[in-house]
């Protein structure tokens, strides 16, 4: 079967940043703190003062705007992450985020902006799980960097569940209800994912060998047009990441068979009657969650990377972006310093390596 495909713009207006919101008070609440009365911070002061000596170009970092590339088509949730991000880290770093989207082959083509660009700091990666662990071993061959050596990490932002979802108007109730009509007709049911080697496709690659049911993949260009597939009755069922399923069980469209994590979703009230891998899947190790991070140009200035991890992390950590993600069904992370995230990078890419094979996945 060949889907249609259409655009679509997931309608995640709760996560649509707010201008003058709380979350940018909340990022500047300690520099107001440290201001004298009745004046500007005294760093403000001291840089004007005609005794000041002149600033350096670490201390004047961020002096333009910078730019963040979301490796990924507009309208999924990836994207509103990255303009989410974008708007309301403009308080801590004193200058505007641009936020720019190139899609394509997996992430791969906006990451390669970012190592292609000058080692100042001034371009951004919003990157996932894909691009920075699962990448290297679905593009063995065309992959023209290394994300462990061209990038340099910063931390991560976020991280979030797949949903396992069916339009609600299916005969399906229940996971249970599903694996047996997969196994009744192999290869008739079909799943939209937002392309091969995403998450998405391999959270199915793992599910069909824990189960042992087929269910043929239907790759597409991004979530959005997958998702609007699903909802049209193209494709029959789909993982995705809990910002972009969230609007369609909210309006009664979908219904939530499975989280893709190990646990429950606890925060998220759609999610909480929806049981975990672990439940449905005991000692299958299905652990699927997406997690998004911040990485600038290899060979970026410490000072400068030491500045943005300041940034973010402050931005993350607050109650603000907290209350705005958590109910979309993301929940912030940061690491205690760039190394730390490193590290972590380091242990993805085997855990990743692990699903590539399992799917049998390649891209080139």
């Amino acid at each position: 079967m060949t889907p249609r495909r259409r655009a679509m713009l997931i309608p995640l207006a709760a996560l649509l940043p707010r201008p003058g919101g709380a979350l940018a008070q909340g990022v500047n609440q300690e520099v107001n703190q440290r201001a004298p009365q009745g004046g500007a911070p005294e760093a403000s002061r001291d840089a004007a003062s005609p005794s000041a000596p002149p600033a350096t170009p670490e201390e004047s970092f961020p002096d333009r705007p910078l730019q963040m590339i979301v490796p990924y088509v507009a309208g999924g949730a990836v994207d509103i992450l990255g303009r989410l991000l974008a708007e309301q880290v403009q308080p801590a770093l004193g200058q505007p985020v641009q936020v720019e989207n190139r899609g394509g082959l997996g992430g791969n083509l906006g990451a390669e902006a970012v190592v292609r660009a000058p080692k100042d700091g001034y371009r951004l990666l919003l990157g996932s799980a894909t691009i920075l662990a699962a990448n290297r071993f679905l593009y063995r061959r065309s992959m023209s960097f290394d994300p462990l050596k061209d990038l340099a990490p910063i931390t991560r932002v976020a991280s979030g569940t797949l949903v396992l979802v069916v339009r609600a108007d299916r005969s399906w109730k229940s996971f249970a209800d599903l694996i047996a009509a997969a196994k009744a007709a192999p290869g008739k049911i079909t799943m939209g994912s937002s392309g091969t080697g995403t998450v998405s496709h391999l959270t199915l690659a793992a599910l069909q060998k824990a189960t042992g049911v087929d269910i043929t993949h239907v790759p597409y260009r991004g979530g959005a047009l997958a998702i609007r597939d699903l909802l049209v009755g193209n494709v029959d069922m789909m993982f995705d990441v809990a910002p972009a399923i969230l609007p369609h069980l909210r309006s009664g469209e979908f219904r939530a068979l499975a989280v893709g994590s190990a646990k429950r979703v606890t925060g998220v009230p759609e999610l909480r009657d929806v049981p975990s891998m672990e439940e449905l899947l005991p000692g299958s190790g299905i652990d699927a969650q997406a997690w998004y991070a911040v990485l600038t140009t290899a060979g970026t200035a410490p000072d400068r990377i030491g500045r943005l991890f300041a940034a973010f992390t402050g931005l993350v950590r607050s109650e603000a972006f907290r209350d705005r993600v958590v109910p979309e069904g993301l929940t912030p992370v940061w690491d205690d310093s760039p190394a730390t995230f490193a590290a972590y990078l380091q242990t993805q890419t085997e855990y990743w390596h692990r699903l590539v094979e399992a799917s049998g996945a390649t891209l080139d």
